[in-house]
């Protein structure tokens, strides 16, 4: 765990022009890092936001160092994730400015007298004026952590309460794993005991009456290994916020310190314990009974449906439903308790539930901003997604009986073999499908037949748009078939609902080539000027939009924004794009396309659809590149949305 959290500096050249480049190259690894096969390089100069002359460059300073890190050929460049890992298991070696300061921060972190300004530029073979540098950057990144660096002639320490220091050492680690070193590895090497102390924590929870959150177990593991680790430093917790109770500390406690010392033979002492168990508490157990209740209570019960249902009333989606209510209370109990210490739980799923279910997100911010108001806290990206992801699970278990495809089989009698092969439909495609007659007949009247799908054992007589022919006995490929079938219905209903719906929203007048110049804000702005001047906003709704964009960016793709006000108060529903072939900042992302929503209240629920879909629609990169470059007009923008809506199959 010593080289895990406290490695000496790295040693190499402290050139700030190279650390510069290197620093750049490292930014194309990870957008590699996101792609499974081949980019171009004008793909990645799109998105980096330089030339494919630079990408080169960035290619060649990556696999200076040893093994081909980027591999090239006639399709463009890939990441070698192989020799990427390698890379991670040597960054002892890598001489970037982030690197440097990640050493020079766990050195600030372990030394209690600080260190000499001018013996560290002499480890790690950098000028004092790199070190200064490095020390600039430190403390830009300490702001709002509760940690400081002091200064007394050339010697710097770092001030600031240990818990401070753990809550920095795990976001360094966090931050080691997404450059793509083997960071997790490491942790197991240091504590081998970790798998079996986490089987063995996820049984204890599970009879203890606890549910475990997998997305924040991991985070809850690494503080586990990092209070072990400075623990046994002679740094104990002393932060008196940092240990205070929950409900369920108590049971926690205990829970935890017959595992610790079970798995790692060593007593922590009743302040981390408590410190501990407050995070698991909070971040990765999740009560599931008491006594005479399906689920425990929660003291905010009633200022969680309130939100909820004025979320519904604004929304027009039903969420009235007790169970969801109560679960999403005992999350937001949790919530609150991080908010208000400024520790938020991370959730590695943020990117995919903006991208994937914009609407979902959007109506978790509104609930994270009334509860934002109700409680006086901040509720960050990640604790928003965890939000969708209660909203979610209980909008989908409504919309699969909604969306079900009505079926007819048509299989004549004998003995029991017709009922036999509709029960087997029934149960082989479940909540797909809503069986609506069972024809066990020879002279079927097949237009009478008032289904979607009909899947049949005979030849039909008459020309049936949606049939399958399957055996009485239908094997593994029948069923592909029918499920097969099954998808495109549901698909083809999606993206017919999507192209009637485009055309009625977006009118010429609300179409602009150019973005260039223009600022996320800015480019709302132009769009939203748009919509004024064809009456279907008014000012109030083009400020909303603005505030619920500093919110929340809306950059629900790496190519796509859909900004949008959280009301209701347009006077019709419609959309005003803006395209530019050259992308434009969004807050960190790289945008080609910008729709900004406005919805009114007569046209919001038929319109959610439309919203997901459209966003989905445009999550693959080349359908947005397809878009830019052939929606040179009007014409060209509505002829490109109807092929790229198209359903397929």
């Amino acid at each position: 765990m010593v080289d895990l959290l406290h490695r000496s500096a790295p040693r190499g050249p402290g050139s700030d022009p190279g650390a510069v480049l290197a620093e750049k190259w490292e930014r194309l690894v990870e957008v590699l890092a996101d792609d499974d096969g081949w980019t171009t390089a004008g793909a990645l100069a799109e998105r980096l936001g330089v030339t494919p002359r630079t990408i080169r460059s960035y290619v060649t300073r990556a696999n200076a160092e040893g093994a081909t890190l980027i591999a090239s050929g006639p399709q463009g460049y890939r990441l070698d994730r192989a020799a990427w890992a390698t890379r991670g298991r040597s960054r002892a070696r890598d001489t970037s400015p982030v690197a440097r300061s990640v050493a020079l921060i766990r050195a600030l972190i372990d030394a209690d007298h600080g260190l000499d300004v001018y013996e560290v530029a002499q480890r790690v073979h950098v000028s004092e004026a790199t070190v200064e540098a490095d020390l600039r950057r430190i403390r830009a990144r300490l702001e709002g952590t509760g940690l400081a660096l002091a200064r007394r002639g050339p010697v710097v320490t770092m001030t600031g309460p240990e818990s401070a220091r753990r809550r920095l050492l795990g976001a360094l680690f966090r931050e080691e794993s997404a450059r793509g070193a083997d960071a997790f590895d490491q942790l197991r090497a240091a504590f081998p005991q970790l798998p079996q102390f986490r089987e063995a924590l996820v049984a204890r929870l599970a009879d203890a009456g606890y549910a475990p959150n997998e997305y924040g177990l991991g985070d809850v593991l690494l503080h586990i290994a990092i209070a072990l680790d400075r623990a046994a430093r002679d740094h104990p917790i002393d932060d008196a916020t940092a240990v205070a109770g929950t409900s369920d500390s108590s049971r926690l406690d205990d829970l935890l310190d017959a595992l610790i010392r079970e798995h790692f033979g060593r007593s922590i002492g009743d302040a981390e314990l408590a410190h501990l168990a407050r995070l698991l508490g909070t971040r990765a157990a999740t009560r599931l009974a008491a006594p005479g209740r399906a689920v425990p209570s929660s003291t905010r019960a009633d200022l969680v449906q309130a939100i909820v249902s004025r979320a519904a009333d604004e929304y027009l989606i039903e969420l009235d439903d007790d169970d969801f209510v109560e679960r999403l209370a005992l999350h937001v109990d949790h919530l609150v308790a991080r908010a208000s210490e400024e520790r938020y739980s991370r959730n590695p799923l943020t990117a995919t539930i903006k991208s994937a279910y914009p609407l979902t997100y959007d109506l978790a911010v509104y609930i994270a901003s009334e509860l934002a108001q109700s409680e006086g806290i901040v509720v960050n990206e990640d604790e928003i997604a965890y939000i969708a992801m209660h909203v979610g699970a209980h909008l989908e278990q409504r919309r699969s009986a909604l969306d079900r495809v009505r079926v007819a089989v048509v299989a004549p009698a004998y003995h029991d073999v017709h009922t036999v092969l509709a029960e087997r439909i029934r149960s082989e495609f479940g909540s797909d499908v809503e069986l609506v007659e069972l024809i066990d007949r020879t002279d079927v009247d097949w237009a009478a037949i008032r289904a979607e799908l009909i899947v049949s054992v005979i030849e039909p007589t008459a020309a049936v748009e949606h049939l399958v022919r399957i055996s009485p006995f239908p094997k593994e490929a029948d069923l592909a078939r029918v499920r097969a079938e099954v998808s495109r219905i549901r698909r083809a209903r999606r993206h017919a609902r999507l192209v009637t719906a485009l055309s009625r929203y977006i009118a010429p007048d609300l179409f602009v080539r150019g973005m260039r110049g223009l600022d996320r804000e800015g480019v709302i702005t132009t769009l939203g000027e748009r919509m004024i001047a064809a009456d279907v906003i008014d000012r109030a709704y083009l400020d909303g939009a603005l505030e619920r964009e500093r919110m929340s960016s809306t950059a629900f793709t790496e190519h796509l924004a859909v900004p949008h006000a959280m009301t209701m108060t347009a006077k019709r529903t419609a959309i005003a794009i803006a395209i530019d072939e050259v992308p434009i900042d969004w807050d960190g992302a790289r945008v080609n396309v910008v729709a900004l929503i406005a919805f009114s209240e007569a046209g919001r629920a038929e319109f959610q659809d439309v919203f997901d879909q459209f966003v989905e629609t445009f999550s693959e990169r080349e359908n947005v590149q397809r878009l830019v470059h052939g929606a040179t007009d009007y014409q060209g923008l509505l002829a490109e949305l109807s092929r790229l809506m198209e359903p397929e199959g």
